[in-house]
């Protein structure tokens, strides 16, 4: 397993929509292998294919606490949601390609998720909380929808400039 590379705002690749996994083979495996890796080494909770540079419609999730000795990773190829609650939730949230940013958000609380596992098999899930938060965050990348895009116009049209300054910054 290998820890890959962020892709960070405003790297114009997580603008793309991501192409659909045509088959589950060993190259998908390995790359749910290192997105799990890459994801616990952020920390984070949650990694979309498309924030290591690889446009697949691919999404890994663990909610177990950092000091959880048991972790429960989760993998998701061609999610979809099929139906999402008219009951809404409000979670503070945050990217690892938008590091040290937070804001509210505002989602449906609870959606039902149709997907491939790594089994190759077709999965329904039912989730909400932050599971259901977490999901509907990493499907949007996979539209290349970040969470800002959720955030008044105003907020993130500052975090977009701060991140493009810094950029320019390293690239210099």
């Amino acid at each position: 397993m290998t820890v890959k590379p962020l892709v960070l705002l405003p790297d114009p690749v997580l603008r793309q929509v991501s192409t659909p996994i045509q088959r589950v083979d060993a190259d998908v495996q390995r790359l749910a292998a290192d997105m799990l890796e890459t994801m616990y080494d952020a920390p984070g909770i949650g990694l979309a294919a498309v924030q290591v540079g690889v446009p697949l419609r691919m999404l890994v999730i663990d909610l177990s606490k950092e000091d959880d000795e048991t972790k429960a990773p989760q993998v998701f190829l061609n999610p979809e949601i099929l139906r999402a609650s008219d009951e809404r939730s409000v979670y503070e949230e945050g990217c690892l390609s938008i590091p040290d940013y937070y804001a509210e958000v505002e989602r449906p609380a609870s959606v039902t998720l149709r997907y491939l596992g790594l089994d190759g098999e077709t999965h329904e899930t039912e989730a909400d909380g932050l599971l259901a938060t977490c999901l509907q965050h990493e499907l949007d990348h996979l539209n290349g929808v970040l969470f800002i895009d959720h955030i008044s116009k105003l907020k993130r049209d500052m975090v977009i400039r701060k991140f493009t300054k810094a950029s320019k910054r390293v690239a210099s």
